[in-house]
């Protein structure tokens, strides 16, 4: 029995480490991917170059995600003027009718989009955890991929040298 209790607990520890992850080496070029946005509109990858962009991979029934919108709604409504744009990609299980809900609720002022396929998840070398966040820089190239809920702090001071 301890020896179960023993491998259990390393197995959550290691869980938690991977949730609260934070990897900024080299994490190569941006996928060039289209965002599908709840509004109907599409939304490329390329036409945000130039701006430092946060690609945030959430789902509705992931309560560290919609703990964390407020924090990226008032970073998103500091930042954006500043030239940082954003956007919230649903996970493929989510149903587009929640996804809409949650957006409305939260009012979410950035585009949210929905990745019924999951075509952009694995573009972005797939998505184990969410949430799990992607920072691209305004060269289009990938600077930070966090899994697990954000430090708001944390990721201002990484995205303003970037502005």
């Amino acid at each position: 029995m301890r020896v179960v209790s023993v491998i259990a607990g390393g197995l959550l520890l290691g869980l938690l480490a991977v949730a609260l992850h934070w990897d900024s080496d080299s994490l190569g070029s941006a996928p060039d991917v289209d965002f599908q946005l709840i509004d109907g509109h599409r939304l490329e990858m390329a036409r945000l170059r130039g701006h430092p962009v946060l690609v945030n991979f959430w789902s509705t029934r992931c309560a560290p995600c919609l703990e964390e919108m407020p924090l990226l709604s008032e970073l998103y409504r500091r930042l954006s003027p500043k030239g940082m744009e954003m956007v919230a990609v649903a996970m493929p299980f989510d149903r587009p009718d929640q996804v809409l809900e949650v957006s409305r609720r939260k009012a979410l002022p950035y585009p949210v989009a929905l990745d019924i396929s999951g075509e952009v998840g694995r573009a972005f070398g797939g998505i184990a955890v969410t949430p799990t966040s992607i920072l691209v820089d305004a060269e289009g190239m990938m600077v930070l991929r966090h899994q697990g809920p954000l430090d708001g702090a944390r990721l201002e001071a990484r995205i303003n040298p970037l502005l």
